[in-house]
C-alpha cells in the first residue's frame, strides 16, 4: 500500500509553510508580451526569451512565436510556422523546440523540430526526431538534450536526443515501460515524468548521464495521482491529489534513491501546473474563485500571490525573476509577464554554519531540529559513538 510520510526535518518545514502568511506580493507591473486578438497559449521562458503557441485566425493554424523582452515595450518577435500546426514550444538559451504536425505524401504525424535562433536573420532549423508514422510530442530542453513523449495513448514512452551536432541528433530511450510515461521535464542530466505503470499517475526520474543506461528511480508513487512535474537542481515539483484536491508538492532528490517529500501548498482549493527555477516555485491557484498565479520561496519558506486580476491566469513558467503565463483578461488568451523583485524572491547569498533547515538564517527552528536529534549517532560500528 502506498502512504504519505515526511521526515522529522521536513515536518518542521511543512508546519512552517502552513503557519506562514500569504504575502500579496510586491508592486509589480504586469504586461502583455505581444498583444493580439489571436489565441496565445502554453508559454515557456529562458532568461529574457519567451516562446508560446499562437492560433492565428488569419491562417487557421498554430504557429510558434518567440519574443526577446530585453526591451519589454518593443520586444523583438520571431515567428515559426507553416501551413500545419506547430505547438508546445520550449526554449533553452538560443534553441527553441516544438512539436510539428508534418504531412508527407499519404501520412501525417507529430515530430519534434527545433531552431537555433542565435541569428534571427538566419535561424538554423533542424529535426530532432521525425520518425515516419510515429508521434513525438511535448518536448522539453536543457543544455544539449531534448526529451519528449513518444508514441500514442496507452503506450507513451520517454525518449531523448543529444543535439550537440544539430545536423545529426542522437536519439536514445529513457523510459519505455508498460502503460504511459508522459510529460517529461529536464534539468541537466535528470529527467522527470508522470508514469501510469501502477494504474495511477506517479512521478519518476532518471539520471541520463549514461545515455545507454538511464538510472530510473521513483520520486513519488503514493496513492491517487501525482502529475505535471517540473525540475530545477535537486528539487522536483508536481501537482498532487492525495487528499482529494490538487495541491503542490515537492521532493529533494539529491539522494535519488531516497527522495524527501514536502508540501509547497495544501490550500483547500485547487493548485495545479507548477514550475520551478532556482528557489522559486510558481503555479496556478483557484483559492479566490478564479485562477491566479502564486509563488513560493523555498529559501524563506513563504508563499506569495503574483496576480490578482478577476479573470483567469493559468499555465505559468518561470526563469530567474521573470514569470510568464496565459491570461484571458482581455477576452482572449494572451501571454503576460512580470519581473519579480523584493523580499518575495530573496535568495541566499552564502550558506551559514548552523542553518539546519536551509532558510539562510539561524533561529529557533534550527535549534528545534537539532534538539530533536540530540545525541543520535549512526557511526558503524556503534561502539564508536561512545
Amino acid at each position: 500500500m502506498k502512504s504519505r510520510y515526511l521526515t522529522t526535518s521536513t515536518e518542521v518545514l511543512f508546519l512552517a509553510s502552513l503557519l506562514a502568511s500569504v504575502c500579496q506580493g510586491g508592486n509589480w507591473q504586469e504586461f502583455a508580451v505581444w498583444p493580439t486578438t489571436d489565441e496565445q497559449e502554453a508559454p515557456d521562458i529562458w532568461g529574457k526569451t519567451i516562446v508560446w503557441q499562437q492560433f492565428v485566425y488569419e491562417y487557421g493554424d498554430y504557429d510558434i512565436y518567440v519574443a526577446d523582452i530585453n526591451n519589454p515595450s518593443e520586444p523583438l518577435v520571431f515567428v515559426i510556422g507553416d501551413a500545419n500546426d506547430q505547438t508546445n514550444p520550449a526554449v533553452y538559451e538560443n534553441i527553441v523546440v516544438w512539436q510539428d504536425y508534418v504531412v508527407w505524401e499519404d501520412s501525417a504525424d507529430w515530430d519534434i523540430r527545433a531552431a537555433d535562433i542565435s541569428n534571427l536573420a538566419e535561424p538554423q532549423f533542424f529535426a530532432v526526431s521525425d520518425i515516419a508514422d510515429n508521434n513525438e510530442r511535448k518536448p522539453a530542453i536543457h543544455g544539449n538534450t531534448v526529451v519528449w513523449q513518444d508514441g500514442d495513448a496507452g503506450d507513451f514512452n520517454i525518449y531523448g536526443a543529444d543535439i550537440t551536432d544539430l545536423g545529426n541528433p542522437a536519439e536514445f530511450q529513457i523510459a519505455a515501460f508498460e502503460r504511459d510515461q508522459q510529460g517529461p521535464a529536464i534539468y541537466r542530466t535528470f529527467v522527470v515524468w508522470q508514469d501510469n505503470f501502477f494504474g495511477d499517475w506517479d512521478i519518476y526520474a532518471a539520471d541520463i548521464w549514461q545515455r545507454n543506461k538511464p538510472a530510473e528511480a521513483p520520486v513519488s508513487f503514493i496513492e491517487n495521482d501525482q502529475q505535471s512535474s517540473a525540475i530545477w537542481g535537486d528539487i522536483v515539483v508536481w501537482e498532487d491529489n492525495f487528499f482529494g484536491d490538487w495541491d503542490i508538492y515537492a521532493a529533494d532528490i539529491s539522494e535519488p534513491n531516497n527522495p524527501v517529500e514536502f508540501a509547497i501548498t495544501t490550500n483547500e482549493s485547487s493548485q495545479t501546473n507548477p514550475d520551478i527555477d532556482n528557489n522559486i516555485v510558481v503555479w496556478q491557484d483557484y483559492r479566490n474563485n478564479n485562477w491566479d498565479i502564486f509563488g513560493y520561496n523555498l529559501t524563506t519558506q513563504k508563499e506569495f500571490q503574483i496576480t490578482d486580476d478577476s479573470h483567469d491566469q493559468t499555465d505559468p513558467a518561470i526563469s530567474g525573476n521573470v514569470v510568464v503565463w496565459q491570461d484571458n483578461r482581455n477576452g482572449n488568451s494572451e501571454i503576460y509577464a512580470v519581473v519579480l523583485d523584493g523580499p518575495e524572491v530573496a535568495r541566499c547569498a552564502f550558506k551559514i554554519a548552523g542553518d539546519v533547515n536551509g532558510d539562510c538564517k539561524i533561529d529557533f527552528e534550527d535549534f528545534a531540529i537539532m534538539a530533536s536529534h540530540w545525541l543520535e549517532c549512526y557511526l558503524e560500528p556503534a561502539e564508536a559513538c561512545w
